[in-house]
């Protein structure tokens, strides 16, 4: 998703009525499509969709097994669950991103998608400043710092970084503990350092 565009969000609900009623608050500020089984929410994941508000309890293939299967596809994409199932401790090991509990209010509905949709930003821009940082230490271990001073490009990454920084710094004061978590939950060594090497 571009910063210009609206994100997508796929609304996975078997009650018809429940998953219309939420794309129909959600159109006009996002782009939205409907599922009203597992099978079809499969069918309509892709690389555009952004969020996936996702219920557990579904005749066929459950929440539960959506879920699991966008992890499998390694798509990145933000998953809340958005399900009358009361937590319980299975909800542990299962990795989505948010779990709200229904009834939903429109108000919930936005505040869910905000907040995914900020720390998705978030783990993005910390990629890019992690492989700015690997350029950067990299030069600096290897060249004279007489040649670093003279390189305008040298100088055009230092602003890169400062700049990254400043917005990370920027979101990270407004997260509470669900958003470190939701902002951290694949961002791991090995995927940092596979973008370091793009």
């Amino acid at each position: 998703m571009s910063s210009s565009e609206p994100a997508t969000v796929l609304v996975v609900d078997d009650e018809p009525d429940v998953a219309d009623a939420y794309a129909a608050q959600l159109q006009g500020e996002f782009t939205v499509s409907t599922a009203y089984g597992g099978q079809e929410a499969l069918d309509k994941l892709d690389e555009v969709v952004d969020i996936v508000l996702l219920d557990r309890r579904m005749p066929g293939i459950s929440g539960d097994e959506v879920l699991e299967r966008i992890r499998e596809r390694d798509l990145q994409i933000r998953v809340a669950m958005v399900t009358a199932v009361d937590p319980d401790f299975d909800i542990i090991e299962m990795p989505f991103d948010d779990y709200v509990i229904k009834p939903v209010s429109r108000e919930d509905l936005f505040d869910t998608i905000e907040r995914l949709l900020t720390t998705a930003e978030y783990e993005s821009r910390l990629r890019q400043y992690y492989a700015l940082t690997a350029k950067h230490a990299t030069l600096v271990a290897n060249k004279p710092e007489s040649e670093l001073a003279e390189s305008d490009a040298f100088d055009e990454l230092e602003e890169q970084m400062d700049e990254i920084q400043g917005n990370l710094d920027e979101t990270i004061s407004s997260f509470d503990e669900d958003d470190f978590e939701a902002a951290f939950r694949d961002l791991d060594d090995e995927s940092l350092l596979d973008t370091a090497d793009e």
